[in-house]
């Protein structure tokens, strides 16, 4: 056990002067200690030698059933109050908890403690950040499905549908083959409504002459990949050909640019700079990527631009997601998800970047 996720975490005690941590954020409970525990449902107290999910009735027969040498349970409505008896049971002097925490939770433990609280910021989220080989398999499962989900979206989509209407059957077959749910609304952006990078789905019709965007993403095993990819009704137009090609480009540099080590500004700038060139500097107004995992954005939670601070390593899984939006005309976003290995990166999103063109008859 010593090589445990809950182990690793103790490990970050004395940096924090620390002598026990509470983790309330679901996906850094499940990341720890694989139980699927509902966000606002309890909390896991995790000290140099025990580890304590605190939560209610509901979960009585599913923690009986939970297989850990590492965690036990306790069962009880009153979350922070236990929280405070188990403390001053263990002589704990400081306890640290998540700094994303509710102003209102915030209040309670700060009425309740005996002990003294910290807030504490990331300590989870940054063993998150590096995969190992169980996660890495859940990513590409999810990547895999998400990639053939594309593939049937362009064999039913046809002019006269509705962005809603694409949303849909695409989420309707994203769960029929695994997909447990979508981890954000899906945008589909048709036409004009492509010139905005985080686009609503509405009931405008795909018509000729359409870009077409859509961004999916879906937990498969707990994990989440995340898509985008951009095809066309009909001739789109030199324009927006050529704005094709150059996204798809950058996509490509950035690719091959992907390294342990590699500062995020510099990564960022290996594809933006192309775009930069031709023009369209003003037309790309977002990162370049961000990680991704248990939660659709994690650390890193974005390279781009001014972000030397941010180190890629080994072991990530992060997205390239360059695009160019021409107001009053259309956009092209083209994003894969890469795994960073020592010999570069791998691309876990298969689905072909080429531009498919709809027949719009």
């Amino acid at each position: 056990m010593k090589n445990s996720r809950i182990e690793r975490l103790r490990k970050q005690f004395d940096a924090y002067y620390i002598d026990a941590l509470l983790v309330t954020n679901d996906k850094n409970i499940f990341y720890l200690t694989g139980f699927p525990l509902m966000a606002g449902d309890g909390a896991l107290l995790v000290t140099k030698d025990k580890a304590v999910m605190v939560t209610d009735d509901r979960y009585a027969t599913a923690l009986q059933d939970f297989d850990s040498d590492e965690v036990v349970g306790v069962i009880t409505r009153d979350y922070y109050g236990a929280v405070n008896k188990l403390c001053a049971g263990m002589k704990i002097d400081v306890m640290g908890f998540e700094n994303t925490v509710s102003f209102e939770v915030y209040d309670i433990l700060n009425d309740l403690m005996e002990a003294d609280i910290v807030p504490c910021a990331g300590m989870v989220e940054s063993l998150r950040t590096v995969k190992d080989p169980t996660e890495i398999a859940a990513l590409r499962k999810a990547a895999d499905l998400q990639s053939a989900g594309y593939q049937h979206l362009l064999a039913i989509v046809h002019p006269g549908m509705s962005e809603r209407q694409v949303a849909v059957e695409l989420d309707y077959w994203m769960k029929n083959h695994g997909a447990q749910k979508a981890s954000f609304d899906t945008i589909v952006a048709s036409g004009e409504n492509s010139a905005k990078p985080h686009a609503t789905v509405t009931d405008r019709r795909l018509q000729a002459g359409d870009m077409v965007t859509v961004d999916f993403g879906y937990y498969v095993d707990g994990y989440t990949a995340d898509m985008t990819r951009t095809f066309a009704i009909g001739e789109p137009g030199e324009q927006m050909r050529q704005v094709y090609q150059l996204v798809n480009q950058a996509r490509q540099k950035v690719i091959a640019a992907a390294k342990p080590g590699i500062h995020g500004d510099l990564l960022d700038r290996a594809g933006r700079s192309l775009i930069n060139d031709a023009g369209y500097e003003k037309e790309f107004q977002h990162g370049m990527g961000h990680g991704i995992g248990l939660s659709i954005h994690e650390l890193p939670l974005s390279y781009g631009p001014g972000r030397g601070d941010v180190v890629i390593d080994s072991n990530q899984v992060i997205t390239v997601e360059p695009g160019i939006y021409v107001p009053s005309v259309g956009g092209v976003r083209i994003e894969d998800d890469l795994l960073i290995t020592k010999d570069g990166a791998q691309r876990l999103t298969t689905a072909d970047t080429d531009l498919v063109i709809i027949d719009a008859k």
